[in-house]
């Protein structure tokens, strides 16, 4: 939060109450700040359930859901159904925080984009671990010069092999299951990419330029989701002074470290899903004849007050709020939320050129974001 910024009372509904409805929960409980004032899912047992459990208000519909004056509509949905709530509720006057990836069509995005331009209203999208302590660390890292200029970085979201690892006996703190045929029909990179995307935006700007190639490597009968879109992706990605490999699979053996090289030494991290991860310079030395890199790895220390920080839930050790949050001061201040608009849209689209692969010359960009305090 910038200096100055108002901590007045939000109030936030919430449209879907899923798997990842129970993370954004348990996050949004570290913001006292934030009043939820009820919650809707078209499955009425599924809200049943949600709702009693985290003592929330069961709405009765999108209408109810209007006529609570929320400030912010957390929409929580599937993929599939992500613009057309999106869409609806920015007809309804309504700022929209959305769940990855902001619509499945570029066409879609754009339009939604515009809509909350001329509506004066809000449009911002997941994920927000941009906005956490390990990202905004790595940032100020290069901004200090620890490893002289960026060259080259390399990203891994690798997932293991999924197909075989008991997803039907994943739930969630209320019940939910893992929504597998939503994560296979919709592919690793839409839902994936952009964590380790967002942090390369906000650090080197706009990707000027996606090359890349992706495939599905599974079988329909591995996943049981009849599922079409790729498992595997891997991009080249241009920026203005610096160019990024990003790959996503969930058939590689888990890897989610992030690597920049420049011209003296490298920046290290080892999990993109952690908000608290280590970031780590390692120094580049020449011994006698030979160019070594070093075996000790340094920390970079930790600046400003930081955030609020959740423990590990399933897969991750990541505050889901962080962005909601971050949106509900901007609109306060009157000013616009980090990952709104343009920046979700850039996004969008980075990520659709993943899955696609091919060559493709981005169409959007967006201005610079600036730092967290942390």
């Amino acid at each position: 939060m910038a200096s100055g910024e108002s901590q007045s009372k939000g109030r936030i509904a919430i449209i879907g109450a899923g798997y990842v409805a129970d993370l954004y929960l348990a996050s949004l409980c570290a913001f006292p700040e934030i009043e939820i004032v009820g919650v809707w899912d078209r499955d009425a047992a599924r809200l049943a359930h949600f709702a009693a459990h985290w003592s929330l208000p069961a709405l009765a519909g999108f209408e109810a859901v209007v006529e609570a004056r929320p400030d912010i509509i957390l929409n929580l949905t599937n993929p599939s159904s992500h613009a057309a709530v999106t869409r609806r509720a920015l007809e309804a006057g309504l700022h929209v925080w959305s769940e990855k990836p902001l619509a499945l069509e570029i066409d879609e995005a754009i339009a939604l984009t515009e809509l909350a331009k001329a509506r004066g209203l809000h449009l911002a999208s997941a994920p927000c671990s941009v906005l956490g302590r390990a990202a905004q660390t790595l940032w100020r890292a290069v901004r200090d010069g620890r490893i002289g200029r960026p060259r080259l970085v390399y990203a891994e979201l690798d997932d293991d092999f999924v197909s075989s690892a008991p997803f039907r006996r994943w739930f969630s703190a209320s019940g939910a299951a893992w929504p597998a045929d939503d994560e296979f029909r919709t592919g690793c990179t839409l839902e994936h990419a952009g964590y380790y995307l967002s942090w390369l935006m906000a650090i080197f700007g706009p990707v000027r330029r996606v090359v890349g190639g992706s495939a599905r490597c599974l079988d329909e009968e591995q996943t049981g989701a009849g599922h079409a879109a790729p498992d595997y992706a891997s991009a080249t990605l241009y920026f203005d002074a610096m160019v990024a490999r990003l790959t996503c699979s969930i058939v590689a053996r888990h890897d989610h470290r992030l690597r920049i090289f420049g011209d003296d030494g490298i920046l290290e991290v080892a999990d993109a899903w952690a908000n608290g991860a280590a970031v780590r310079v390692r120094r580049r030395h020449v011994v006698r004849r030979r160019l070594v890199n070093s075996p000790i790895a340094r920390r970079v220390p930790w600046a400003g007050d930081g955030h609020p920080m959740l423990g590990r839930r399933g897969a991750a050790s990541m505050n889901f709020a962080l962005g909601v949050a971050e949106m509900m001061r901007a609109i306060a201040a009157g000013r616009s939320p980090r990952l709104a608009g343009d920046f979700a849209l850039h996004l969008t689209e980075a990520s659709l050129a993943m899955q696609m692969g091919g060559d493709h010359r981005m169409a959007t960009s967006f201005d610079a974001m600036e730092p967290m305090r942390w």
